[in-house]
């Protein structure tokens, strides 16, 4: 009954005014940014971070969740009208509905793409609300011990399941633990790698460098690609509604990419396209009509749409339960708390109840919101493709940049910047990934405080770290973290591709 009364209070906070104006605005712009291929939902939370600097906080996370849902409907436009891919994980989308579009079904795979995502997201979020406080209640029985052990986790989490190599994802990390150290050490009052530079005293501003590095860095990465960019739009002929047939064919098919969708995207080695992968392989298996996978399979839509918009519920369960991004948007949002003082985790849910329940309640008036806008404004959401590049990309840097000053008028800042952003274009031109960098700067701190409290009370001992089962049980996780994703990354593309052959045979 606790989690009804939360709930119920949740929705007093959301259908304030205000607040769903807030969330109109979100799931109207991520809707926009999905449909743009390489401008994701990620970049654009961390483009509004500087905007929303004095706005109120419940507010802004509410918008932030909005952007996130809405890029996770969007990307499924362009994947199945054009066969691009506005995110990572509507890749598996297009492989049957662009199928579809060109032999005259545009209409039934857009239509089950978006109720698909509204019914993912739906008892993904109502899935969210229920689990959330189970684990929160586990979690407030951590020492600094389980919390240094945790940070680690989350540590390798992010190397490990950002990019394509283990490696390269540390050695993103380590920049931004190194980045984390500038400033005033709270234990000591030393100062550290300020090089006698006043402005550095209070750190690197965690708004900056995510401004900076998702986007400026992604925009000049886009940008420089040329126009290697969208071909020709297939147009939605016939009708746009679903058949007896189709609604048959797709509401299992809902629901398994939901069941799919929802753990792995809450698994700390998680990812939303993973689990598109696993939801296409599983309805390839179990359809009746395997013959028509490769040729417009509407379960080859309706099952992966499904899991991706599950997927990112279940990536909010870690990050406000215990302050573990799975994404990257997921690391953007964790910046987002930390611009208003508030650290995802056990505390959070018992210090800012309201504040908690208000933006899960906001999730659903979302989905509601997302099923209205997609289906009867596609026409819309295609006009934006005809958008010349040089002014999205110009707009977006000028955007950054008055965003950053309004922040934060200082010319140091707008150096700082400028040295992210290029530092963001160089890692994502070798293939380096950014979202590392920007958990490493916020959670660093965090952890080598709880490391440093850990070894304290234990006068100096090491052994400490390893006390309790809960210390044991992350450790072993962050272990786990490593290899995990690589491991569902292979199987699940493998599958993929031996049904791909299999349909070229």
């Amino acid at each position: 009954m606790d989690t009804f009364a939360l709930l119920g209070a949740g929705f007093l906070t959301a259908l304030q005014p205000l607040n769903l104006l807030y969330a109109a605005i979100g799931v109207t712009l991520g809707t926009a940014v999905g449909v743009l291929p390489g401008i994701g939902p990620a970049t654009t939370v961390a483009l509004l971070l500087p905007v929303t600097y004095k706005l109120d906080p419940g507010g802004s996370l509410i918008m932030f969740a909005g952007i996130y849902y809405g890029g996770m409907y969007g990307g499924s436009t362009t994947s199945i009208l054009l066969n691009t891919p506005g995110e990572s994980a509507s890749i598996v989308t297009a492989l049957e509905g662009n199928k579809m579009a060109r032999a005259g079904r545009g209409g039934p795979a857009l239509a089950t793409a978006a109720i698909g995502s509204f019914v993912a997201g739906l008892i993904a979020t109502v899935a969210l609300a229920f689990i959330a406080p189970w684990i929160v209640k586990f979690a407030l029985s951590f020492g600094p011990a389980e919390y240094f052990a945790l940070m680690v986790l989350a540590f390798v989490t992010v190397s490990a399941a950002f990019g394509d190599s283990a490696l390269r994802g540390l050695s993103a990390l380590f920049v931004g633990l190194t980045l984390g150290l500038i400033g005033i050490d709270l234990q000591t009052g030393q100062a550290r790698l300020t090089f006698g530079i006043p402005d550095l005293l209070d750190g690197v501003e965690v708004t900056t460098l995510a401004v900076a590095m998702f986007a400026i860095g992604e925009t000049l990465y886009v940008a420089g690609q040329g126009e290697s960019g969208p071909g020709s739009v297939e147009k939605v002929r016939g009708s746009a509604m679903m058949t007896a047939q189709d609604w048959a064919r797709s509401w299992k098919a809902w629901l398994r990419g939901t069941i799919i969708g929802f753990p792995i995207g809450a698994m700390p080695a998680g990812g939303a396209e993973i689990g598109t992968f696993f939801s296409y392989a599983a309805e390839k298996r179990l359809s009746k009509h395997p013959e028509e996978f490769g040729n417009g399979a509407i379960e080859g839509v309706a099952g992966p749409e499904a899991a991706n918009n599950a997927s990112a519920a279940g990536t909010l369960v870690p990050l406000l339960t215990l302050g573990l991004p799975t994404s990257a948007t997921a690391a953007i949002m964790l910046a987002g708390f930390q611009q208003f003082g508030l650290q995802p985790g056990p505390l959070l849910f018992v210090n800012n109840a309201s504040l908690v329940w208000g933006l899960i309640a906001s999730l659903l008036v979302a989905n509601f919101m997302l099923l209205v806008l997609n289906l009867p404004m596609v026409g819309l959401w295609i006009k934006l493709l005809e958008v010349p590049k040089p002014w999205l990309y110009a707009g977006i840097l000028l955007f950054a940049t008055l965003g950053t000053i309004g922040a934060n008028p200082s010319s140091f800042e707008l150096a700082m910047l400028l040295v992210f952003g290029l530092l963001g274009y160089m890692m994502r031109l070798f293939g380096y990934p950014i979202a590392p960098v920007v958990v490493g700067l916020i959670l660093g701190p965090l952890a080598e405080q709880q490391l440093r409290r850990a070894l304290a009370i234990s006068q100096g001992d090491p052994t400490a770290l390893f006390h309790s089962w809960i210390a044991v049980v992350l450790w072993a996780l962050a272990a786990g973290a490593v290899l995990l994703p690589i491991y569902l990354r292979y199987r699940g593309q493998g599958k993929v591709l031996a049904a791909m052959s299999g349909d070229d045979d």
